[in-house]
């Protein structure tokens, strides 16, 4: 028996990367998945996700044997991800852990950065994070528990340079994982927040990279802020999947209201 059989659970970001590894593993271990994402052109200067990718997740969580539900959905419009997991819900018949991973992160100096580029890091950041708490919370209170998982950055544990938009949400992140939980645990649900580093990804592409390159060389001192303790760059989604599988299991039943930093050590260094 998995870890997670009989159980249902809601993943935002979830054609690629992260969202993905978690959509599959959490298959492997016995879970039906609800898998949105937004499939659209976001202007980062990473590709963004494709409707094609988010139907390869389908397939893959299929292949294990286990139901899916997907949807393209963008986790700012509150009422229509509310209307896609309502819908989900009733089809699978319950929700058990709600895997907040949507997001976005477009590296640049302080002087460059527009109002448009920090109202996206808050809109996508922020916004969709709550808006993926506000229409899980009640199917998790409705099931009599389970657990929510925000997922934030090593850059909302510690400063990260280049990063301001995506510092100040990730940090925020953490702040509303916290509120969820004092607030929701008298229903036995959890709420805890995820902190990586760097995870190769299409948001820890060359592009990305090449941005904080740039800067460091510009500004060098703070370039060790990005130094790992572990003799690892990157992260494989995979290793962030092992915390947030861990955070929807019983194994973590007493736990909330905590950060768990699968990050390498950068928080520390």
């Amino acid at each position: 028996m998995g870890m997670l059989e009989g159980k249902v659970a809601l993943i935002t970001g979830a054609a690629r990367g992260q969202g993905r590894s978690h959509a599959l593993r959490f298959a492997r271990e016995g879970a039906d998945i609800i898998a949105v994402d937004i499939c659209a052109d976001l202007g980062t200067p990473y590709p963004s996700a494709t409707p094609e990718e988010l139907a390869e997740t389908e397939r893959l969580v299929g292949a294990t044997g286990r139901r899916i539900v997907t949807a393209q959905v963008d986790v700012r419009d509150l009422a229509a991800l509310r209307a896609v997991v309502d819908g989900a819900v009733a089809e699978l018949g319950r929700l058990d852990t709600v895997v907040a991973n949507a997001a976005v992160c477009v590296p640049a100096m302080w002087d460059r950065v527009t109002p448009e580029l920090f109202e996206q890091h808050m809109s996508t950041n922020v916004t969709g994070v709550w808006n993926t708490a506000m229409v899980g919370a009640p199917h998790l209170v409705a099931a009599g528990g389970g657990s929510m998982i925000l997922v934030s950055s090593a850059a909302g544990l510690t400063v990260q340079p280049f990063l301001i938009p995506y510092t100040t949400s990730k940090f925020a992140v953490r702040g509303m994982a916290k509120a969820f939980a004092v607030e929701l645990g008298e229903y036995n649900v959890r709420v805890n927040s995820v902190h990586p580093s760097a995870v190769k990804t299409p948001m820890g592409s060359q592009d990305v990279l090449g941005i904080v390159g740039e800067a460091i060389e510009a500004h060098p001192k703070l370039g060790g802020m990005f130094t790992t303790l572990l003799p690892v760059d990157q992260l494989e989604p995979s290793d962030i999947t092992d915390t947030v599988l861990f955070l929807a299991s019983d194994g973590s039943r007493t736990m909330t209201a905590h950060e768990l930093a699968p990050d390498a050590g950068v928080t520390e260094y």
